[in-house]
Parts: structure tokens; C-alpha cells; sequence
């Protein structure tokens, strides 16, 4: 299998002059760009004394320095350590020490309260901003970096050439990136990724989605997560084609803002952004009693649906060919109207632990309410009696699965079956197409007294779609089924407590109706705020047990 660097070189041999990664509204980088600074940041390593197979950590927001930074790290044969940048400053230490890395790179203001001392191992530290010393032993990176430009023309006379982007891989299962998850516990785990594990993701993605030479695609999702590394950078500028980073977490008018100045040819997201345009602006529309009456008509409701789906991509820059989606499932009534209106979305399957794909399908084969089918040299079971109807836990192996959790055997042991199969921890059916349907976490799958299993992610989902429910959550409390919701009560008219109070048992009432007895919820409670979310976007269940 082909390493991903080895597809990065052939892409910027062939681009050189197009530009590569951007700072949406900031700096650019053209494919000759980004190899200059890779050859640059190897005579940095150099000198520090790094070796191959070495750990380097970034832990910043997202920009184009940060995924040149990466792509040198791995160019070099080191291990690449993304750190989430939403870490404490001492947090950050810690993960630093624990994964053993002798350099790191992060923004000046996250070092400013950060002490080397507490990194033994660490050999300098470098603004991601602008690669200038933040600390270095020895004040080796202080008489390096003002030198730079005259050690690489020493190196490279004629300057940086097509010719010289060539770089050593190593073998297939030699480690390439450790991926600290934050997970739900504040403990988090190291994943080890090989070569081969990243690789054979981007090789599903430049094979199977194929991006036009010339395409642009924003990027959003944290690069300290597989989802957005694999799939917002290195799979895009591996095809050639060039990357927008907003930087920060974006406002909806800097989001559409930007679709429109980069007009992508794909967008990689989570569910709460196509909700959220639905929610706000297609279903209003839908509710007017003239349409409504209109839809019920064969004929002219495609025509109502061709017309939403040409105004959603226009917002959307009126390039967009790709909508994929990950990390949690759409809204059951949301995802029937997208295929009423035909956009042209998917919902993949994947974890850290897989680098990150487990399932995928093409948008025009896409069932709905599944999570795709098992990508390329993956195979996917169901620990179930009856796959097809009796739900049980997801368990993969092949070419994705990872090596395991750095310095923890035992978790690393426990994870995998005897027969070498991954414990995803994810509950659900296959259906005889290969469709996998996700049915909740096994871990917060609730055990009646009875025997009964009760999934909350189903229940949430009903619940979801009631008024003034904008998310939920369902425990169990002293033998009793509770929902928790963050409303959505508009702030131009907000409803009083008591207001909410009576929908909210109104809901309950109508939930019930559709639930088994086993399954019915005693009460509703309702926070005054929004849930508590680790920096994945997931919401922390287990604060309100």
C-alpha cells in the first residue's frame, strides 16, 4: 500500500505552483511552499538531534502551519503527537511527558504558561506560528533558527526543486501517529497508528471519492482528531487540491461566508450543522400552509424539493458535490426530508482507533439511517446471535485497526477479542446489503430490572424532534428512566420555566405513547443552560448521572 507521504510528494511535484493549504483570510501556501518549510523544519530536527521514530507533539488551533508541520514530522519518520489545543496548559505538559516527545509545537501563548522542566525528555519547543524558538536546551533552536535560510542554501544550492521531494517511509506497521483522545472520563488514551492504519484510509479516499484536480474544501473539525486530519487535510491535499482553515470554531455567517469565497467541492462534517440549516431555514419554509398543500401534490413536489436543493448548495458555494457526515447519527425526521429534497449526503462510521473510517457509502446508494457500508480491507461483525435483527456489539479488524494504546497493554489486551477482532464498544445490526446500523453505546445502554435493554441514543432521538427540545440525554436514576433537555427557547420570546415545564410533560406524555412500557420516561428535567461537552463536541453523559 502506498504511504500517504509518498502521494503527498507526487501531489506537490505536480501542483507546485497551486497553492496547497491556506488561512482562510490569512497566510497561503503554495505545494513548493510547503515542501520548502518540510525540507527547513528537517534541518531543524537535525540539529536538535531527533531521531527517526521520535515523538514531536503539536498541540495548536488549526491552521496551515499546523498541517505543514504535520506532513514534516511524518516526512521525517518521526511520530507525529496532535494534542487537542483545548487542553489545560498543564494537561498539555502531562500528555507531552507521557508520550515521551522531544520537541514540540505550539502557540506562544499556551507555552507562556507552560514549564520544561516538566518535560524531560522535550528538546525545544516551537511557535506554530511563525517556527521562531520558544525553548530549546542547550539555546541549540537560538542559534538554528536565525541561521535557517543559510543552512538550507547550504543544503539545497538551487533551491527547492521538484526534484527533491522524495521522502523514506518505512515499513507498514512502523508507529506514525499517537492520537490523545479526550474521551468522556478525563483520562485520556494514546492511540498508535501505523503507517499502514492512515494510509489505507487515505487510500480509500482518493480512490473511492475522488477529487477534481483544482477542488478547494474547508476545514473545520479539529486536527487533533482523525476525522478532520485524514479526511479536511491530508486525503485533500494528497489529491492535489487546496485546503481553507477557519481556525476556530466558526459563527454561522463566517461559515457561509466562507463556502461562498471557497465554493468547496465537499464538506466533512458533524450532523449539527446541516441540522441546524434545516431546523432554521428549510422547514419553516415547508410548514407555510401553501406549500404544504403544494408537496402533496406528485409533480409538484419534486419540483419544491429541486428547488430547495438548488438554493441549500448555493449557500453552500454552489460547488459542493460531497456531503459527508460523521460522528454521530442524523435526526430521524431531518434525515427522511434530505432524501426528499436528494442533497447529496452520507453518514460514515469510524473511530480514532480505526484512523478513522469503518463504514462508508456513496451518497447515491446510501440507506438511510445506516452508517454505510465496511470501507476497503476492513471487516465489520456483529457479536449477535442474529446480526441482521438482535442487536449486538460491533467488532472490526483489517488494514485501519490500530496498534493499540501507548503504554497501556492491559486496556490494549481488553479491547481486542481472542481471534484478534477490535471491541468498538458501539452497539448494532447488519443488514444482508452489508448496511450497519448503529443502535447505541454499549456502555450507556441501560439493563432493567427486568432484563430488558433499553437504548438511550433511540429514545433521544424521538425526543428530539418534540417542541422545544434541542438535545437531550437519557439516564437511569434509582431504577427509574430519566431525560435531561437543553431547550430551544427563543431568545426574542422566551417562554417562562413554567411554560416549559407544562411542554415538557406534554412531550413526556407523547414520548410514552411511543415507547414500550419497560422504556417509559419518568420525568423530564430541563437544564438552564447547554450540556456540558468534552472537545470532541460530545456531551459529557457522565455528569448527569
Amino acid at each position: 500500500m502506498k504511504h500517504f507521504i509518498e502521494r503527498f510528494a507526487e501531489a506537490a511535484q505536480n501542483n507546485w505552483h497551486k497553492p496547497a493549504v491556506c488561512d482562510y483570510r490569512g497566510e497561503t501556501f503554495y505545494y513548493a511552499d510547503v515542501a520548502t518549510h518540510i525540507a527547513k523544519l528537517h534541518i531543524v530536527f537535525e540539529k536538535l538531534g531527533v531521531k527517526v521514530g521520535d515523538k514531536i507533539a503539536i498541540s495548536a488551533n488549526n491552521t496551515a502551519r499546523w498541517g505543514i508541520t504535520y506532513l514534516a514530522i511524518i516526512a521525517y519518520r518521526a511520530v507525529a503527537v496532535p494534542i487537542l489545543n483545548g487542553f489545560t496548559a498543564d494537561n498539555l505538559q502531562k500528555l507531552v511527558d507521557h508520550s515521551d516527545s522531544v520537541v514540540l509545537f505550539t502557540e506562544r501563548k499556551m507555552w507562556a504558561n507552560m514549564a520544561a522542566e516538566h518535560m524531560p525528555q522535550l528538546k525545544g519547543a516551537i511557535c506554530i506560528e511563525d517556527f521562531t524558538e520558544l525553548w530549546s536546551k542547550d539555546n541549540i533552536l537560538g542559534e538554528v533558527i536565525p541561521n535557517l535560510q543559510q543552512l538550507f542554501r547550504a543544503k539545497y544550492p538551487q533551491g527547492m526543486k521538484r526534484k527533491f521531494v522524495h521522502y523514506e517511509v518505512g515499513g507498514p506497521d512502523d508507529l506514525n501517529t499517537i492520537s490523545y483522545t479526550s474521551g468522556t472520563t478525563s483520562s485520556p488514551k494514546g492511540i498508535m497508528l501505523s503507517n499502514n492504519n492512515i494510509s489505507s484510509n487515505i487510500t480509500f479516499g482518493v480512490t473511492r471519492i475522488k477529487m477534481p484536480l483544482g477542488s478547494n474544501i474547508v476545514s473545520m473539525l479539529p486536527l487533533a482528531h482523525l476525522y478532520g486530519l485524514a479526511f479536511e487535510f491530508i486525503y485533500p491535499v494528497c489529491s492535489g487540491a487546496t485546503v481553507y482553515f477557519l481556525g476556530k470554531m466558526p459563527t454561522p455567517t463566517l461559515l457561509m461566508q466562507a463556502f461562498k469565497d471557497v465554493r468547496p467541492y465537499m464538506l466533512i462534517t458533524v450532523p449539527l450543522v446541516l441540522e441546524k440549516i434545516m431546523r432554521n431555514k428549510v422547514i419553516p419554509t415547508l410548514e407555510k400552509p401553501a406549500l404544504k398543500l403544494a408537496l402533496k401534490i406528485p409533480g409538484l413536489s419534486n419540483i419544491i424539493y429541486k428547488s430547495i436543493r438548488k438554493k441549500i448548495l448555493a449557500s453552500f458555494g454552489g460547488n459542493m458535490k460531497h456531503i459527508i457526515i460523521g460522528g454521530a447519527a442524523i435526526s430521524g425526521p431531518i434525515e427522511v426530508l434530505l432524501k426528499q429534497i436528494k442533497l447529496p449526503y452520507t453518514v460514515g462510521y469510524g473511530m480514532t482507533e480505526c484512523g478513522p473510517l469503518i463504514g462508508y457509502e456513496d451518497w447515491y446508494d446510501f440507506a438511510i439511517r445506516s452508517c454505510g457500508k465496511p470501507v476497503d480491507g476492513m471487516e465489520v461483525r456483529i457479536a449477535s446471535p442474529d446480526p441482521l435483527n438482535v442487536v449486538g456489539e460491533i467488532q472490526v479488524c483489517g488494514d485501519n485497526v490500530m496498534l493499540g494504546y501507548y503504554k497501556q497493554p492491559d486496556i490494549t489486551a481488553a479491547t481486542f477479542t481472542d481471534d484478534g477482532y477490535m471491541k468498538t464498544g458501539d452497539l448494532g445490526v447488519m443488514d444482508k446489503y452489508g448496511n450497519i446500523y448503529i443502535k447505541g453505546r454499549s456502555k450507556n445502554m441501560i439493563l432493567t430490572a427486568n432484563g430488558q435493554n433499553i437504548y438511550p441514543e433511540e429514545i433521544e432521538e424521538l425526543l428530539n424532534t418534540m417542541p422545544h427540545v434541542r438535545e437531550s440525554i437519557i439516564i437511569s436514576r434509582k431504577s427509574r428512566i430519566i431525560a435531561i433537555v437543553a431547550t430551544d427557547n427563543d431568545d426574542s420570546n422566551p417562554l417562562t420555566k413554567s411554560q416549559l415545564k407544562t411542554i415538557m410533560e406534554s412531550n413526556r406524555i407523547m414520548l410514552n405513547q411511543k415507547l414500550p412500557a419497560y422504556a417509559q420516561v419518568s420525568d423530564i428535567e430541563i437544564l438552564d443552560d447547554d450540556f456540558e461537552r468534552t472537545p470532541k463536541n460530545s456531551i459529557k453523559r457522565f455528569m448527569y448521572k
